[in-house]
Protein backbone atom coordinates (compact mmCIF):
# COMPACT_ATOMS: atom_id res chain seq x y z
CA UNK A 1 0.00 0.00 0.00
CA UNK A 2 2.98 2.32 0.50
CA UNK A 3 3.41 2.64 -3.25
CA UNK A 4 -0.01 4.30 -3.38
CA UNK A 5 0.74 6.80 -0.61
CA UNK A 6 1.71 10.48 -0.39
CA UNK A 7 4.90 10.32 -2.47
CA UNK A 8 3.08 8.43 -5.18
CA UNK A 9 0.43 11.15 -5.16
CA UNK A 10 3.11 13.81 -5.60
CA UNK A 11 4.40 12.02 -8.68
CA UNK A 12 0.89 11.65 -10.11
CA UNK A 13 0.21 15.35 -9.55
CA UNK A 14 3.50 16.58 -11.04
CA UNK A 15 1.98 16.85 -14.51
CA UNK A 16 -0.78 19.06 -13.10
CA UNK A 17 1.81 21.32 -11.47
CA UNK A 18 3.61 21.69 -14.80
CA UNK A 19 0.33 22.44 -16.58
CA UNK A 20 -0.57 25.08 -13.99
CA UNK A 21 2.65 27.00 -14.65
CA UNK A 22 1.49 29.13 -17.64
CA UNK A 23 -2.10 29.53 -16.39
CA UNK A 24 -1.21 30.59 -12.83
CA UNK A 25 1.66 32.75 -14.09
CA UNK A 26 -0.72 34.57 -16.43
CA UNK A 27 -3.24 34.97 -13.63
CA UNK A 28 -0.57 36.62 -11.47
CA UNK A 29 0.35 38.96 -14.32
CA UNK A 30 -3.28 39.91 -14.91
CA UNK A 31 -3.93 40.36 -11.20
CA UNK A 32 -1.07 42.87 -11.17
CA UNK A 33 -2.52 44.80 -14.12
CA UNK A 34 -5.98 44.72 -12.52
CA UNK A 35 -4.59 46.51 -9.49
CA UNK A 36 -4.37 43.68 -6.96
CA UNK A 37 -1.37 43.67 -4.67
CA UNK A 38 0.94 40.67 -4.36
CA UNK A 39 -0.73 39.70 -1.08
CA UNK A 40 -4.24 40.05 -2.54
CA UNK A 41 -3.45 38.03 -5.67
CA UNK A 42 -1.72 35.29 -3.69
CA UNK A 43 -4.52 35.22 -1.12
CA UNK A 44 -7.08 34.71 -3.89
CA UNK A 45 -5.17 31.65 -5.09
CA UNK A 46 -4.77 30.40 -1.51
CA UNK A 47 -8.42 30.71 -0.51
CA UNK A 48 -10.24 30.25 -3.84
CA UNK A 49 -8.01 27.86 -5.83
CA UNK A 50 -10.25 27.79 -8.90
CA UNK A 51 -8.70 28.96 -12.16
CA UNK A 52 -11.76 29.88 -14.22
CA UNK A 53 -13.51 31.50 -11.24
CA UNK A 54 -10.42 33.56 -10.43
CA UNK A 55 -10.14 34.80 -14.01
CA UNK A 56 -13.82 35.74 -14.03
CA UNK A 57 -13.39 37.52 -10.71
CA UNK A 58 -10.63 39.67 -12.21
CA UNK A 59 -12.90 40.78 -15.05
CA UNK A 60 -15.69 41.57 -12.56
CA UNK A 61 -13.31 43.49 -10.30
CA UNK A 62 -12.18 45.52 -13.31
CA UNK A 63 -15.82 46.26 -14.15
CA UNK A 64 -16.46 47.48 -10.59
CA UNK A 65 -19.00 44.76 -9.78
CA UNK A 66 -20.21 44.50 -6.17
CA UNK A 67 -18.29 41.95 -4.05
CA UNK A 68 -21.50 40.03 -3.26
CA UNK A 69 -22.16 39.50 -6.98
CA UNK A 70 -18.59 38.34 -7.54
CA UNK A 71 -19.10 35.72 -4.82
CA UNK A 72 -22.41 34.56 -6.35
CA UNK A 73 -20.90 34.33 -9.84
CA UNK A 74 -17.96 32.35 -8.47
CA UNK A 75 -20.38 29.98 -6.74
CA UNK A 76 -22.29 29.37 -9.97
CA UNK A 77 -19.11 28.72 -11.97
CA UNK A 78 -17.87 26.25 -9.34
CA UNK A 79 -21.17 24.52 -8.59
CA UNK A 80 -19.95 21.51 -10.58
CA UNK A 81 -17.53 20.80 -7.73
CA UNK A 82 -20.45 19.45 -5.66
CA UNK A 83 -20.95 16.73 -8.27
CA UNK A 84 -17.23 16.00 -8.63
CA UNK A 85 -16.61 15.59 -4.89
CA UNK A 86 -19.76 13.49 -4.47
CA UNK A 87 -18.66 11.16 -7.27
CA UNK A 88 -15.09 10.98 -5.94
CA UNK A 89 -16.29 10.18 -2.42
CA UNK A 90 -17.46 6.77 -3.66
CA UNK A 91 -13.93 5.97 -4.82
CA UNK A 92 -12.04 7.20 -1.75
CA UNK A 93 -11.21 5.02 1.24
CA UNK A 94 -13.32 5.62 4.40
CA UNK A 95 -11.75 8.32 6.56
CA UNK A 96 -12.51 11.09 9.03
CA UNK A 97 -14.78 13.87 7.78
CA UNK A 98 -12.25 16.60 8.53
CA UNK A 99 -9.76 14.87 6.24
CA UNK A 100 -12.37 14.57 3.50
CA UNK A 101 -13.15 18.29 3.91
CA UNK A 102 -9.47 19.18 3.50
CA UNK A 103 -8.90 17.29 0.26
CA UNK A 104 -12.34 18.28 -1.05
CA UNK A 105 -11.11 21.88 -1.05
CA UNK A 106 -8.32 20.85 -3.40
CA UNK A 107 -10.56 19.22 -5.99
CA UNK A 108 -10.29 20.92 -9.37
CA UNK A 109 -11.02 19.63 -12.87
CA UNK A 110 -7.42 18.43 -13.12
CA UNK A 111 -7.04 16.81 -9.67
CA UNK A 112 -10.45 15.18 -10.06
CA UNK A 113 -9.41 13.67 -13.38
CA UNK A 114 -6.18 12.22 -11.94
CA UNK A 115 -7.95 10.75 -8.90
CA UNK A 116 -11.09 9.52 -10.68
CA UNK A 117 -9.08 7.67 -13.34
CA UNK A 118 -6.99 5.67 -10.86
CA UNK A 119 -7.39 1.94 -11.58
CA UNK A 120 -7.68 1.02 -7.90
CA UNK A 121 -11.09 0.42 -6.31
CA UNK A 122 -10.27 2.58 -3.30
CA UNK A 123 -7.90 5.56 -3.27
CA UNK A 124 -5.90 6.28 -0.13
CA UNK A 125 -6.32 9.67 1.51
CA UNK A 126 -2.54 10.11 1.55
CA UNK A 127 -2.40 9.61 -2.23
CA UNK A 128 -5.11 12.26 -2.77
CA UNK A 129 -3.22 14.57 -0.40
CA UNK A 130 -0.06 14.19 -2.48
CA UNK A 131 -1.86 15.04 -5.73
CA UNK A 132 -3.55 18.06 -4.21
CA UNK A 133 -0.55 19.42 -2.27
CA UNK A 134 1.70 19.63 -5.33
CA UNK A 135 -1.12 21.03 -7.51
CA UNK A 136 -2.23 23.58 -4.93
CA UNK A 137 1.32 24.59 -4.04
CA UNK A 138 2.27 25.15 -7.67
CA UNK A 139 -0.85 27.24 -8.34
CA UNK A 140 -0.14 29.55 -5.39
CA UNK A 141 3.60 29.78 -6.07
CA UNK A 142 3.22 30.51 -9.79
CA UNK A 143 0.56 33.14 -9.03
CA UNK A 144 3.03 35.00 -6.82
CA UNK A 145 5.78 34.58 -9.41
CA UNK A 146 3.54 35.97 -12.15
CA UNK A 147 2.71 39.01 -10.03
CA UNK A 148 6.39 39.64 -9.27
CA UNK A 149 7.28 39.36 -12.96
CA UNK A 150 4.42 41.71 -13.83
CA UNK A 151 5.78 44.30 -11.41
CA UNK A 152 8.98 44.51 -13.44
CA UNK A 153 7.27 44.86 -16.83
CA UNK A 154 6.93 48.25 -18.53
CA UNK A 155 3.60 50.00 -18.02
CA UNK A 156 2.45 49.68 -21.64
CA UNK A 157 3.17 45.91 -21.56
CA UNK A 158 1.23 45.49 -18.31
CA UNK A 159 -1.74 47.23 -19.89
CA UNK A 160 -1.59 45.03 -22.97
CA UNK A 161 -1.79 41.91 -20.79
CA UNK A 162 -5.51 42.53 -20.30
CA UNK A 163 -6.17 40.86 -23.66
CA UNK A 164 -4.77 37.63 -22.20
CA UNK A 165 -7.85 37.42 -20.00
CA UNK A 166 -10.14 37.10 -23.01
CA UNK A 167 -7.70 34.77 -24.74
CA UNK A 168 -7.82 32.52 -21.68
CA UNK A 169 -11.62 32.37 -21.77
CA UNK A 170 -11.52 31.45 -25.46
CA UNK A 171 -8.90 28.81 -24.73
CA UNK A 172 -11.12 27.27 -22.06
CA UNK A 173 -14.27 27.37 -24.18
CA UNK A 174 -13.20 26.29 -27.67
CA UNK A 175 -11.85 22.79 -26.81
CA UNK A 176 -15.10 21.86 -25.02
CA UNK A 177 -17.17 23.16 -27.96
CA UNK A 178 -15.58 20.83 -30.50
CA UNK A 179 -18.04 18.12 -31.47
CA UNK A 180 -20.44 19.07 -28.69
CA UNK A 181 -23.59 20.85 -29.90
CA UNK A 182 -24.88 21.22 -26.37
CA UNK A 183 -21.87 23.25 -25.26
CA UNK A 184 -21.99 25.35 -28.46
CA UNK A 185 -25.69 26.08 -27.90
CA UNK A 186 -25.06 26.88 -24.24
CA UNK A 187 -22.31 29.37 -25.11
CA UNK A 188 -24.32 31.05 -27.88
CA UNK A 189 -27.48 31.45 -25.77
CA UNK A 190 -25.49 32.83 -22.84
CA UNK A 191 -23.70 35.26 -25.18
CA UNK A 192 -27.01 36.44 -26.67
CA UNK A 193 -28.55 37.02 -23.25
CA UNK A 194 -25.48 38.84 -21.98
CA UNK A 195 -25.35 41.03 -25.10
CA UNK A 196 -29.03 41.87 -24.68
CA UNK A 197 -28.55 42.90 -21.06
CA UNK A 198 -25.36 44.83 -21.88
CA UNK A 199 -26.66 46.89 -24.81
CA UNK A 200 -30.06 47.58 -23.27
CA UNK A 201 -28.61 48.41 -19.87
CA UNK A 202 -31.23 46.30 -18.12
CA UNK A 203 -28.69 44.68 -15.79
CA UNK A 204 -25.25 45.55 -14.48
CA UNK A 205 -22.25 43.46 -15.57
CA UNK A 206 -22.32 41.11 -12.59
CA UNK A 207 -26.05 40.46 -12.73
CA UNK A 208 -25.96 40.10 -16.52
CA UNK A 209 -23.33 37.34 -16.36
CA UNK A 210 -25.13 35.50 -13.58
CA UNK A 211 -28.59 35.68 -15.15
CA UNK A 212 -27.25 34.79 -18.62
CA UNK A 213 -25.43 31.74 -17.24
CA UNK A 214 -28.46 30.44 -15.34
CA UNK A 215 -30.93 31.20 -18.14
CA UNK A 216 -28.86 29.45 -20.82
CA UNK A 217 -28.34 26.39 -18.59
CA UNK A 218 -32.07 26.13 -17.85
CA UNK A 219 -33.06 26.54 -21.50
CA UNK A 220 -30.57 23.90 -22.70
CA UNK A 221 -31.72 21.50 -19.97
CA UNK A 222 -35.39 21.96 -20.91
CA UNK A 223 -34.59 21.39 -24.60
CA UNK A 224 -32.55 18.28 -23.76
CA UNK A 225 -35.33 16.82 -21.61
CA UNK A 226 -37.89 17.48 -24.33
CA UNK A 227 -35.64 15.72 -26.86
CA UNK A 228 -35.29 12.67 -24.58
CA UNK A 229 -39.04 12.54 -23.96
CA UNK A 230 -39.73 12.73 -27.69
Amino acid sequence: MQEHGFSSGLKAGASIAIGYFPVALTFGLLAKTTGLSLIEATAMSIFVFAGAAQYISLSLITAGVLPALIVVNTFIVNIRHFLMTAALNEKMEPDARWKKALYAFGITDETFTVLATQPRDKIRTSFAAGVIVISYGSWVAFTSLGHLIGASLPGFLQASMSIALYAMFVGLLVPSMKGNRKVVSLALIAALFNSLFYFTGWLSTGWAIMVSTLASAIIIELISRKGVAA
